[in-house]
């Protein structure tokens, strides 16, 4: 274990899982990662690899067959498997809201059906929200779902679906005005579908399509597409929870865990930069002596070690709090907004410390630069974690008339 980002107070069990999945990073991930991220290629070994180690399960309570472990446990496994391949904890991310979501909120026959495939990996979760039309302002939504007997139709195109070809359980946000009367919130008729599907490409179930993969400048392997419902039906008996009009809330209180994981994997992708940049700088040498023993480099390797140490101690508060029971988004949203700057930051400054080579594919700084960006946009942009920020703040600090 490296000085950095150390975890005070973790149980033995806790300190075991890091361990093995650490162990699996380093023997398993960062020898192929930048290889297949360079060919686009979905990483199957590897999420077979983290099947057998129980992490599509973490979460999951023990009852339905996963290891019940708490938010802390899985937001440090994150940020190991981050550390060795961003787009490897997208993959679990996602699988892992759409468990919570059900655990929290799903009906008992929702829970006994999918949490124990779940927790096996034998179905593998994604959750869809954004749409071509809107980014941040999720009440916006268009895609509807209209009652038709026992039925649900569902028409609408949904967009940026993290794992939207190899999953097959997708929790899908659309408007349902059924018993909202008009001028109701528009975020209070929203609901959320548990839509099952093939995994693959083209029309995997009638009236369902996922046309095929983004192609993007970096966060490649895992598969980020489109989906298209035309007629699509699903059985009233697959909404969240069994009751419309709550979708919103499902969606939120998913995405505020979600935002302690993106936070999670800025820490691992700075980590990683951290420690490319330090060992690099000790091998290269300049005017005589390796360049870690010039003062600008001792500099820049002091200003990431501090915002690596950073982010993860505003991480880690994020995910004890939730764990506690108590409310997280003002903290969640401190410590995704943080973790994401300063990870582009610590990565930047790898990249500077590698000169020239640093814009090489031969490099794995390479790989990191391109993948850093997308933690500033996802799981909500920092424009918008700085107004959530800004909104709980007045709440707290509000002066008394």
């Amino acid at each position: 274990m490296t000085r950095l980002a150390q975890t005070e107070g973790l149980t033995d069990i806790q300190r075991e899982i890091l361990s093995t999945v650490r162990d699996f990073v380093d023997k398993e991930i960062l020898p192929v990662a930048t290889e297949l991220e360079h060919r686009d290629e979905y990483p199957a070994q590897i999420v077979e690899g983290l099947k057998e180690l129980g992490v599509f399960g973490l979460m999951i309570p023990e009852e339905y067959g996963g290891l019940g472990e708490s938010l802390l446990t899985y937001a440090l496994t994150v940020e190991e498997i981050a550390r060795g391949w961003m787009s490897v904890s997208g993959i679990i991310n996602t699988h892992f809201i759409v468990a919570y979501m059900l655990k929290q909120h799903g009906t008992q026959e929702q829970k006994d059906y999918f949490l124990p495939k779940m927790a096996a990996g034998e179905i593998r979760g994604a959750f869809s929200m954004s749409e071509p039309a809107l980014g941040s302002d999720v009440s916006a939504i268009s895609s509807k779902g209209v009652r038709d007997g026992d039925d649900y139709v569902l028409n609408g195109q949904k967009m940026w679906l993290t794992n939207g070809g190899s999953s097959t359980l997708v929790a899908v946000l659309c408007r349902t005005d059924e018993g909202h009367p008009e001028g109701t919130a528009p975020h209070k008729s929203m609901t959320t579908f548990l839509v099952e599907k093939e995994a693959g490409f083209g029309e995997v179930r009638p009236g369902l399509t996922i046309p095929g993969k983004i192609d993007k400048m970096g966060y490649k392997g895992v598969d980020t597409t489109e989906l298209i419902m035309d007629g699509l039906r699903i059985p009233a008996d697959r909404v969240l929870g069994g009751q419309t009009g709550r979708g919103f809330y499902h969606m939120m209180d998913g995405v505020e865990v979600g935002r302690v994981n993106v936070a999670a994997r800025g820490c691992g992708v700075a980590q990683r930069a951290f420690e490319l940049g330090v060992s690099y700088a000790q091998q290269r040498h300049t005017f005589g002596k390796p360049i870690a023993q010039h003062q600008a480099i001792q500099f820049k390797l002091a200003e990431m070690a501090t915002k690596v140490e950073a982010a993860h101690a505003m991480m880690v508060n994020a995910a004890r709090k939730k764990d506690s029971g108590q409310r997280n988004d003002l903290e969640a949203g401190m410590a995704k907004y943080l973790a994401s700057e300063y990870c582009k930051e610590v990565v930047e400054d790898a990249f500077r410390i590698h000169g020239g080579y640093g814009f090489s594919k031969e490099y794995e700084i390479e790989r990191l630069y391109r993948e850093a960006p997308m933690l500033l946009i996802g799981e909500g942009t920092a424009e918008i974690q700085k107004m959530i920020i800004g909104r709980r703040l007045l709440e707290e600090y509000r002066i008394q008339a």
